[in-house]
Protein backbone atom coordinates (compact mmCIF):
# COMPACT_ATOMS: atom_id res chain seq x y z
CA UNK A 1 0.00 0.00 0.00
CA UNK A 2 1.46 3.34 -1.10
CA UNK A 3 -0.11 6.61 0.06
CA UNK A 4 -0.36 9.81 -2.05
CA UNK A 5 3.05 10.97 -0.79
CA UNK A 6 4.91 7.81 -1.75
CA UNK A 7 5.07 6.34 1.75
CA UNK A 8 4.67 2.56 2.04
CA UNK A 9 2.08 1.72 4.71
CA UNK A 10 3.45 -1.34 6.48
CA UNK A 11 2.38 -0.80 10.09
CA UNK A 12 -1.13 -1.16 11.54
CA UNK A 13 -2.00 -0.22 15.09
CA UNK A 14 -5.24 -1.81 16.26
CA UNK A 15 -7.22 -0.58 19.27
CA UNK A 16 -8.97 -3.76 20.39
CA UNK A 17 -10.95 -1.93 23.10
CA UNK A 18 -11.52 1.61 24.29
CA UNK A 19 -11.74 0.38 27.88
CA UNK A 20 -8.93 0.61 30.40
CA UNK A 21 -8.33 -0.18 34.05
CA UNK A 22 -6.41 3.11 34.46
CA UNK A 23 -7.60 6.71 33.96
CA UNK A 24 -4.36 8.51 33.12
CA UNK A 25 -4.74 12.27 33.46
CA UNK A 26 -3.38 13.03 29.96
CA UNK A 27 -5.45 10.34 28.24
CA UNK A 28 -8.93 10.10 29.78
CA UNK A 29 -11.46 11.87 31.89
CA UNK A 30 -12.09 10.03 35.15
CA UNK A 31 -15.79 9.53 34.34
CA UNK A 32 -15.28 8.16 30.82
CA UNK A 33 -18.29 6.95 28.84
CA UNK A 34 -17.17 3.86 26.94
CA UNK A 35 -18.63 2.35 23.80
CA UNK A 36 -21.54 -0.06 24.08
CA UNK A 37 -20.24 -3.58 23.60
CA UNK A 38 -22.59 -4.03 20.63
CA UNK A 39 -20.62 -1.35 18.72
CA UNK A 40 -17.30 -3.11 19.16
CA UNK A 41 -15.99 -5.56 16.57
CA UNK A 42 -15.85 -9.19 17.62
CA UNK A 43 -12.45 -10.81 17.97
CA UNK A 44 -13.21 -12.81 14.85
CA UNK A 45 -13.90 -9.58 12.92
CA UNK A 46 -10.69 -8.04 14.22
CA UNK A 47 -8.78 -11.10 13.05
CA UNK A 48 -10.34 -10.81 9.59
CA UNK A 49 -9.58 -7.09 9.35
CA UNK A 50 -5.99 -7.45 10.52
CA UNK A 51 -5.48 -10.36 8.14
CA UNK A 52 -6.77 -8.25 5.24
CA UNK A 53 -4.16 -5.61 6.04
CA UNK A 54 -1.45 -8.26 6.20
CA UNK A 55 -2.59 -9.40 2.75
CA UNK A 56 -2.19 -5.79 1.57
CA UNK A 57 1.40 -5.56 2.77
CA UNK A 58 1.30 -4.68 6.46
CA UNK A 59 4.37 -6.24 8.12
CA UNK A 60 3.89 -5.08 11.70
CA UNK A 61 0.79 -5.32 13.88
CA UNK A 62 0.54 -3.62 17.26
CA UNK A 63 -2.47 -4.27 19.49
CA UNK A 64 -3.37 -1.36 21.73
CA UNK A 65 -6.36 -0.06 23.67
CA UNK A 66 -7.46 1.41 25.96
CA UNK A 67 -5.72 -1.40 27.71
CA UNK A 68 -5.71 -4.32 25.26
CA UNK A 69 -5.15 -7.02 27.87
CA UNK A 70 -8.41 -6.26 29.70
CA UNK A 71 -10.44 -7.39 26.70
CA UNK A 72 -12.07 -10.74 27.36
CA UNK A 73 -10.45 -13.67 25.51
CA UNK A 74 -7.86 -11.36 23.94
CA UNK A 75 -5.31 -14.18 23.84
CA UNK A 76 -7.47 -15.87 21.19
CA UNK A 77 -6.75 -12.96 18.87
CA UNK A 78 -3.02 -13.05 19.60
CA UNK A 79 -2.95 -16.76 18.83
CA UNK A 80 -4.85 -16.27 15.57
CA UNK A 81 -2.65 -13.42 14.40
CA UNK A 82 0.44 -15.42 15.28
CA UNK A 83 -0.21 -17.62 12.25
CA UNK A 84 0.96 -14.75 10.04
CA UNK A 85 4.31 -14.82 11.83
CA UNK A 86 4.55 -18.55 11.20
CA UNK A 87 3.83 -18.08 7.49
CA UNK A 88 6.36 -15.25 7.13
CA UNK A 89 3.69 -12.78 6.00
CA UNK A 90 4.15 -10.72 9.19
CA UNK A 91 7.44 -9.56 10.69
CA UNK A 92 6.22 -8.55 14.12
CA UNK A 93 3.21 -8.87 16.40
CA UNK A 94 3.48 -6.67 19.44
CA UNK A 95 1.45 -4.86 22.09
CA UNK A 96 1.38 -1.60 24.03
CA UNK A 97 0.14 -2.08 27.58
CA UNK A 98 -0.02 -0.33 30.93
CA UNK A 99 1.47 -3.48 32.46
CA UNK A 100 -1.38 -4.19 34.86
CA UNK A 101 -2.17 -7.60 33.31
CA UNK A 102 1.36 -8.69 32.35
CA UNK A 103 1.86 -10.92 35.36
CA UNK A 104 -1.07 -12.97 34.08
CA UNK A 105 -0.33 -12.94 30.35
CA UNK A 106 3.42 -12.56 29.76
CA UNK A 107 4.12 -16.26 29.16
CA UNK A 108 1.15 -16.63 26.86
CA UNK A 109 2.10 -13.56 24.84
CA UNK A 110 5.52 -15.07 24.21
CA UNK A 111 3.92 -18.37 23.21
CA UNK A 112 1.80 -16.50 20.62
CA UNK A 113 4.91 -15.08 18.94
CA UNK A 114 5.13 -11.70 20.69
CA UNK A 115 8.77 -10.86 21.36
CA UNK A 116 8.71 -7.17 22.13
CA UNK A 117 6.29 -5.05 24.16
CA UNK A 118 5.88 -1.41 25.10
CA UNK A 119 4.89 -0.64 28.69
CA UNK A 120 3.69 2.82 29.74
CA UNK A 121 5.22 4.06 33.02
CA UNK A 122 5.47 7.79 33.69
CA UNK A 123 6.94 7.74 37.19
CA UNK A 124 8.71 5.40 39.62
CA UNK A 125 7.07 7.03 42.64
CA UNK A 126 4.12 4.86 43.80
CA UNK A 127 2.05 7.78 45.08
CA UNK A 128 2.69 9.87 42.00
CA UNK A 129 1.96 6.83 39.81
CA UNK A 130 -1.46 6.48 41.41
CA UNK A 131 -2.09 10.21 41.00
CA UNK A 132 -1.21 10.10 37.28
CA UNK A 133 -3.13 6.90 36.52
CA UNK A 134 -5.86 7.61 39.10
CA UNK A 135 -6.53 3.87 39.51
CA UNK A 136 -3.17 2.19 38.92
CA UNK A 137 -0.83 0.45 41.37
CA UNK A 138 2.89 0.62 40.60
CA UNK A 139 3.72 -2.60 42.45
CA UNK A 140 1.33 -4.52 40.21
CA UNK A 141 3.01 -3.13 37.10
CA UNK A 142 6.45 -3.96 38.50
CA UNK A 143 5.32 -7.55 39.08
CA UNK A 144 4.19 -7.59 35.46
CA UNK A 145 7.59 -6.38 34.27
CA UNK A 146 9.26 -9.16 36.26
CA UNK A 147 6.96 -11.66 34.55
CA UNK A 148 7.78 -10.18 31.13
CA UNK A 149 11.50 -10.50 31.84
CA UNK A 150 11.11 -14.11 32.88
CA UNK A 151 9.06 -14.87 29.76
CA UNK A 152 11.78 -13.49 27.50
CA UNK A 153 9.84 -10.45 26.30
CA UNK A 154 11.97 -7.45 25.34
CA UNK A 155 10.52 -4.41 27.12
CA UNK A 156 10.56 -0.77 26.07
CA UNK A 157 9.25 1.80 28.52
CA UNK A 158 7.13 4.73 27.30
CA UNK A 159 6.97 7.80 29.53
CA UNK A 160 4.85 10.89 28.85
CA UNK A 161 6.64 14.05 29.92
CA UNK A 162 4.37 16.05 32.25
CA UNK A 163 5.41 19.50 33.41
CA UNK A 164 5.34 19.85 37.19
CA UNK A 165 4.63 16.14 37.61
CA UNK A 166 7.50 13.92 36.49
CA UNK A 167 9.92 16.48 35.03
CA UNK A 168 12.30 15.94 37.96
CA UNK A 169 12.45 12.18 37.39
CA UNK A 170 13.74 11.86 33.86
CA UNK A 171 17.33 11.13 34.86
CA UNK A 172 16.18 8.54 37.41
CA UNK A 173 14.07 6.89 34.70
CA UNK A 174 17.12 6.60 32.46
CA UNK A 175 19.13 5.02 35.29
CA UNK A 176 16.35 2.56 36.18
CA UNK A 177 15.84 1.48 32.58
CA UNK A 178 19.58 0.99 32.21
CA UNK A 179 19.64 -1.23 35.28
CA UNK A 180 16.76 -3.36 34.00
CA UNK A 181 18.02 -3.55 30.43
CA UNK A 182 15.16 -1.55 28.89
CA UNK A 183 15.13 1.08 26.20
CA UNK A 184 13.13 4.18 27.11
CA UNK A 185 11.06 6.58 25.02
CA UNK A 186 9.83 9.97 26.19
CA UNK A 187 6.64 11.32 24.59
CA UNK A 188 5.24 14.84 24.47
CA UNK A 189 1.64 15.41 25.55
CA UNK A 190 -0.72 15.40 22.55
CA UNK A 191 -3.87 17.60 22.40
CA UNK A 192 -6.44 14.81 22.04
CA UNK A 193 -9.81 14.54 23.78
CA UNK A 194 -11.44 16.41 26.64
CA UNK A 195 -9.81 15.32 29.91
CA UNK A 196 -11.91 17.12 32.51
CA UNK A 197 -10.20 19.74 34.66
CA UNK A 198 -6.71 19.15 33.27
CA UNK A 199 -5.29 21.86 30.98
CA UNK A 200 -3.07 20.69 28.12
CA UNK A 201 -0.73 23.66 28.23
CA UNK A 202 -0.16 23.13 31.93
CA UNK A 203 0.83 19.50 31.22
CA UNK A 204 3.00 20.23 28.18
CA UNK A 205 6.77 19.85 28.56
CA UNK A 206 8.90 20.17 25.40
CA UNK A 207 11.28 17.26 25.04
CA UNK A 208 14.03 19.66 24.05
CA UNK A 209 14.03 20.68 27.71
CA UNK A 210 14.00 17.06 28.83
CA UNK A 211 16.97 16.26 26.64
CA UNK A 212 18.89 19.29 27.87
CA UNK A 213 18.28 18.19 31.46
CA UNK A 214 19.40 14.63 30.73
CA UNK A 215 22.63 15.87 29.18
CA UNK A 216 23.65 17.25 32.57
CA UNK A 217 23.96 13.68 33.89
CA UNK A 218 24.33 11.43 30.85
CA UNK A 219 26.31 11.26 27.63
CA UNK A 220 23.78 11.03 24.79
CA UNK A 221 25.38 9.78 21.59
CA UNK A 222 23.53 10.22 18.30
CA UNK A 223 22.81 6.89 16.59
CA UNK A 224 21.24 5.79 13.32
CA UNK A 225 18.55 3.54 14.79
CA UNK A 226 14.88 3.28 13.88
CA UNK A 227 12.07 0.93 14.83
CA UNK A 228 9.74 2.11 12.07
CA UNK A 229 8.14 4.49 14.54
CA UNK A 230 8.38 8.26 15.09
CA UNK A 231 11.01 8.23 17.87
CA UNK A 232 14.46 9.74 17.35
CA UNK A 233 16.97 7.72 19.39
CA UNK A 234 20.24 8.35 21.19
CA UNK A 235 22.41 5.88 23.07
CA UNK A 236 23.25 6.57 26.69
CA UNK A 237 26.98 5.95 26.89
CA UNK A 238 26.93 5.11 30.60
CA UNK A 239 24.19 2.46 30.38
CA UNK A 240 24.54 1.24 26.80
CA UNK A 241 20.79 1.52 26.26
CA UNK A 242 18.72 3.72 23.99
CA UNK A 243 16.54 6.69 24.81
CA UNK A 244 14.00 7.87 22.25
CA UNK A 245 12.12 11.14 21.89
CA UNK A 246 8.67 11.36 20.27
CA UNK A 247 8.03 15.03 19.57
CA UNK A 248 4.75 15.62 17.69
CA UNK A 249 4.59 19.19 19.00
CA UNK A 250 8.18 20.42 18.67
CA UNK A 251 9.25 18.30 15.67
CA UNK A 252 6.72 17.01 13.20
CA UNK A 253 7.63 13.39 12.36
CA UNK A 254 5.05 12.90 9.61
CA UNK A 255 7.37 12.78 6.61
CA UNK A 256 8.29 9.15 7.32
CA UNK A 257 4.89 7.96 8.63
CA UNK A 258 4.27 4.35 7.64
CA UNK A 259 1.20 3.61 9.75
CA UNK A 260 -2.55 3.74 10.01
CA UNK A 261 -4.78 3.12 13.02
CA UNK A 262 -7.84 0.92 13.34
CA UNK A 263 -10.35 1.36 16.15
CA UNK A 264 -12.28 -1.40 17.86
CA UNK A 265 -15.40 -0.29 15.95
CA UNK A 266 -13.77 -0.79 12.55
CA UNK A 267 -12.98 2.86 11.86
CA UNK A 268 -9.65 3.46 10.14
CA UNK A 269 -7.80 6.68 10.92
CA UNK A 270 -5.16 7.46 8.36
CA UNK A 271 -3.54 10.03 10.69
CA UNK A 272 -3.52 10.27 14.48
CA UNK A 273 -3.85 14.05 14.32
CA UNK A 274 -6.64 14.34 11.72
CA UNK A 275 -10.36 13.56 11.91
CA UNK A 276 -10.74 12.03 8.45
CA UNK A 277 -11.56 8.35 8.77
CA UNK A 278 -12.90 5.41 6.80
CA UNK A 279 -15.59 2.96 7.88
CA UNK A 280 -14.37 -0.60 7.40
CA UNK A 281 -17.03 -2.26 9.53
CA UNK A 282 -19.67 -1.75 6.82
CA UNK A 283 -17.80 -3.52 4.01
CA UNK A 284 -16.48 -6.10 6.48
CA UNK A 285 -20.01 -7.14 7.41
CA UNK A 286 -21.50 -6.69 3.95
CA UNK A 287 -20.25 -10.03 2.68
CA UNK A 288 -18.12 -13.00 3.58
CA UNK A 289 -15.69 -12.13 0.80
CA UNK A 290 -13.07 -9.39 1.15
CA UNK A 291 -13.48 -7.61 -2.20
CA UNK A 292 -15.45 -4.65 -0.82
CA UNK A 293 -13.19 -4.48 2.22
CA UNK A 294 -10.09 -4.38 0.04
CA UNK A 295 -11.54 -1.54 -2.03
CA UNK A 296 -12.39 0.40 1.14
CA UNK A 297 -8.84 -0.05 2.46
CA UNK A 298 -7.33 1.12 -0.83
CA UNK A 299 -9.61 4.17 -0.96
CA UNK A 300 -8.68 5.07 2.62
CA UNK A 301 -4.94 4.84 2.00
CA UNK A 302 -5.40 7.10 -1.02
CA UNK A 303 -6.69 9.79 1.38
CA UNK A 304 -3.86 9.60 3.90
CA UNK A 305 -2.79 13.20 4.62
CA UNK A 306 0.74 14.51 4.62
CA UNK A 307 0.73 15.27 8.33
CA UNK A 308 -1.13 16.27 11.48
CA UNK A 309 -2.21 19.69 12.75
CA UNK A 310 -1.43 19.31 16.47
CA UNK A 311 -1.09 22.56 18.40
CA UNK A 312 -1.22 23.47 22.06
CA UNK A 313 -2.23 27.07 22.59
CA UNK A 314 -4.02 28.88 25.43
CA UNK A 315 -6.15 30.66 22.83
CA UNK A 316 -7.65 27.29 21.89
CA UNK A 317 -9.74 25.91 24.71
CA UNK A 318 -10.62 22.73 22.86
CA UNK A 319 -8.27 19.87 21.95
CA UNK A 320 -6.89 19.78 18.42
CA UNK A 321 -8.60 16.39 17.97
CA UNK A 322 -11.83 15.64 19.80
CA UNK A 323 -11.42 11.87 20.20
CA UNK A 324 -9.54 10.49 23.17
CA UNK A 325 -6.16 8.84 22.74
CA UNK A 326 -7.71 5.58 23.98
CA UNK A 327 -9.97 5.42 20.90
CA UNK A 328 -7.10 5.05 18.44
CA UNK A 329 -4.51 3.63 20.79
CA UNK A 330 -1.86 6.31 20.51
Amino acid sequence: MIDPFGRAITYLRVSVTDRCDFRCVYCMAEDMAFLPKADVLTLEELDRLCSAFVHHGVRKLRLTGGEPLVRRNIMWLFRRLGRHLDSGDLDELTVTTNGSQLERYADELHACGVRRINVSIDTLDPDKFQAITRWGKLDKVMAGLDAADRAGLKVKINAVALKGVNDGEMSAMVAWCGQRGYDLTFIEVMPMGEIGGEIRLDQYLPLSMVRAELQKNWTLDEIDYQTGGPARYVRVKETGHRVGFITPMTHNFCESCNRVRLTCTGTLYMCLGQEDAADLRGPLRASEGDEALSRAIAEAIARKPKGHDFIIDRRRSRPAVSRHMSVTGG
